[in-house]
């Protein structure tokens, strides 16, 4: 538990209600404008979108026979180590019943080997053992080739420390010291990577590191996870919207945000949006990075005159200016969604991971638990599918549009490989995203990563690619950011924040961990 700082609980002791603007209507921006709205806070969130969720959102879309269905932005898994997330849904959902288990999450390569991640252990590090010991990837013989020295930060996390250790180390390198074998890698460890939008030659190896404590060393939850039962909106952000309606939150939605003003001499900010403006006493920027990097280029922020430890001098803010310019976007993504004439077979998971299946890193089988998409197969036989390509950098002198429809085709033929039956369907509809928003975690990033925290008093970051020093990663840091903004901002009202919860920041498991910092001292 990471407690908060104490103070009132309720803004309305202060004589005038604090106005703050939320740019940005994702998980960050609605967990921040919780935060604040719960202590009284009168909050205004700004979305370019006309929905809300981020990436994490949807929409209502139409098949070419006039059938109304929701698309989003794909798949995603709410893990159980989410605490800070599922916290923010609770609100709208106390018991999360909008939210249904998977059971397994079974990952295929290109030689048919399988791994699943059902009935392992509970206790770190025995679920990790044992995942690997039963992993036909990996061979009891392969232990003893391990280099325990290259593998000791595995077991020996601690955040953020590990960023010191490994943050200049590609994550391919990293695996590839440790002696594990090829497949193993595949299988077993590019399922994170590939989770950043990442090719592990290209993504910090802290990063992988810190994703095995989450997931394995660091926490009891594993790789079970929920997914909504419904489209994202229906399911989680209509409810969470109709919660901070009612706490006086307003909503701007189809609305872009081009800059931030602020006034020196009142300390105020002016934010201009294609809305018109909105005056208020601070500002969370909570949007892509994209669109981080555009508020910020565009903004007149004043000279920097924020707490001394944050800006440090005349300097503080032109060079967390040129850390928010250096945000790298990872290489962009397809989401396939198609509406087959046919049901796939009944024993097909509702979700594969794969690996060494280029450019397919997942299926989805969205009629096995998303409402809309049951309801369709039910009246027509059919089934929902929708196919995944993460990193699928357009290569030097190729037409996009030419390489998306290569990466549907491509992505298509692994299917009916892997679920013969398909091979023979109808697609009755396809609708296709091709997005290039998400952080890049690259080597060496984290260093100069901004902060919640900024130079400028009363404006603050949240988001995914936004820096945390605690062990959250994706939806989570997201959601972990967000309540941190809200807190940074509560704090200097004198008003009381939210508390956070991750797993531990460092090895749980004593001995092994003790093993690895031996390992780890300079010889």
């Amino acid at each position: 538990m990471h407690p908060p700082a104490d103070g009132l609980g309720d803004a309305g002791v202060l004589g005038r209600r604090p106005r703050v603007a939320v740019v940005g209507g994702g998980i960050a921006g609605l967990a921040a404008a919780t935060g604040l709205a719960e202590r009284g806070v009168v909050v205004e969130v700004l979305e370019r979108e006309p929905y809300l969720g981020g990436r994490v959102g949807a929409w209502p879309d139409r098949l070419p026979d006039g059938t109304a269905v929701s698309m989003g932005r794909g798949f995603h898994a709410f893990f159980r180590q989410y605490y800070n997330l599922r916290s923010l849904l609770r609100r709208a959902d106390p018991g999360l019943r909008r939210l249904v288990a998977l059971d397994d999450y079974p990952l295929i390569d290109a030689e048919g080997r399988r791994d699943t991640f059902r009935g392992l252990p509970r206790t770190p590090p025995w679920n990790a053992v044992l995942f690997a010991l039963r992993s036909p990837t990996f061979r009891p013989r392969d232990l003893a080739g391990l280099d325990p020295r290259a593998a000791a930060p595995l077991a020996a996390v601690s955040v953020p420390a590990i960023y010191e250790a490994l943050d200049d180390v590609d994550a391919q390198t990293f695996l590839e010291s440790i002696n594990f074998p090829p497949a193993a890698r595949h299988l077993a460890f590019e399922v994170f990577s590939r989770s950043f939008f990442a090719p592990p030659s290209t993504m910090s190896a802290a990063e992988l590191a810190t994703m095995f404590h989450i997931y394995f060393l660091g926490s009891s939850e594993g790789l079970m996870f929920d997914v909504p039962d419904d489209g994202f909106d229906s399911a989680l952000w209509e409810p969470l919207r109709h919660y901070l309606t009612a706490r006086g939150v307003g909503f701007r939605t189809g609305t872009r945000v081009s800059s931030v003003q602020r006034d020196v001499a009142s300390g105020r900010f002016h934010v201009n949006h294609s809305s018109g403006g909105t005056e208020v006493d601070a500002v969370v920027l909570a949007a892509d990075v994209p669109g981080l990097r555009d508020i910020v280029a565009a903004s007149d922020l004043g000279p920097g005159d924020g707490p001394p430890a944050v800006a440090a001098g005349p300097d503080a803010l032109p060079a967390w200016r040129e850390d928010v310019a250096a945000l790298g976007s990872a290489p962009p993504f397809l989401v396939y969604r198609l509406w087959l004439d046919r049901p796939v077979r009944e024993d097909r998971p509702p979700f594969l991971g794969t690996g060494g299946l280029d450019p397919l890193d997942n299926i989805s089988v969205l009629d096995r638990y998303e409402r809309d998409a049951a309801t369709w197969a039910a009246r027509t036989g059919g089934s929902v599918v929708e196919l995944h390509a993460y990193s699928a950098a357009v290569p030097a002198g190729t037409d996009e549009e030419a390489w998306t429809a290569e990466l549907r085709s491509r992505c298509l033929a692994r299917l009916h490989a892997i679920y013969p039956e398909t091979a023979g369907a109808r697609a009755v509809g396809e609708l296709v995203q091709w997005r290039r928003d998400c952080p890049m975690f690259g080597i060496g990033d984290f260093a100069r990563r901004p902060g919640v925290v900024t130079p400028v008093d009363g404006l603050v970051l949240a988001g995914d690619g936004i820096r945390i020093d605690l062990p959250v990663a994706l939806m989570e840091r997201a959601a972990s950011t967000g309540w941190l903004a809200a807190n940074r901002l509560l704090a200097g009202w004198g008003l009381a924040g939210h508390p956070l919860e991750t797993v531990p920041t460092r090895g749980r498991f004593g001995p092994l961990r003790r093993a690895a910092e031996y390992a780890m001292r300079p010889r």
